[in-house]
């Protein structure tokens, strides 16, 4: 789990893209702690703003962890989504 707590802190402190690559890396060549890797992953493209490879990795991490945080996380992004597509009719 060191790798990934790495990996967070990583992410925590804006560098997204080699947080991005080290889990590439870790998925890679991991048997086990892939849900949360994913969750990780989906974390960063969130942080970017790429919701769409949020929603992906999110997915991947529930399909492997149906108790996954990204479960929750997945939620999120989409009434976030659905929030603005709303707001977007509006105007």
């Amino acid at each position: 789990m060191g790798q990934l707590n790495t990996i967070q802190e990583l992410i925590n402190q804006g560098n997204v893209e080699e947080a991005l690559q080290a889990l590439d890396e870790f998925l890679a060549t991991a048997y086990a702690s892939k849900d949360e890797a994913y969750y990780l992953k989906g974390n960063a493209y969130r942080k970017l703003g790429n919701w769409q490879q949020a929603l992906n990795n999110y997915q991947l991490a529930t399909d492997i962890n149906p108790e996954s945080p990204a479960k929750e996380a997945r939620n999120m992004v989409m009434e976030i989504l659905n929030f603005y597509h709303k707001d977007m009719y509006n105007q």
